[in-house]
């Protein structure tokens, strides 16, 4: 279980990780954790669905695109 101090809790029991790559991702109640594959014991970010649905518009749009190197 993760405890979200405004979210409430992530039950991890009854999580399902989807991978994507690096990242795994699960949906459980109305909550979405987000973490690292290759890390799956360290930290789990926990989303509500409006955080969810503008972190997915934002990576759409290339909001978190690394810089080009020159």
């Amino acid at each position: 279980m993760v405890q979200h101090p405004l979210k409430g809790d992530f039950d991890l029991s009854r999580a399902e990780w989807r991978s994507s790559g690096r990242i795994e991702i699960a949906f459980v109640d109305d909550l979405i954790g987000m973490r690292d594959g290759e890390n799956p014991d360290g930290p789990i970010l926990i989303f509500d669905e409006a955080e969810w649905e503008a972190f997915v518009a934002g990576a759409k749009d290339g909001e978190f695109d690394l810089p080009d190197e020159a």
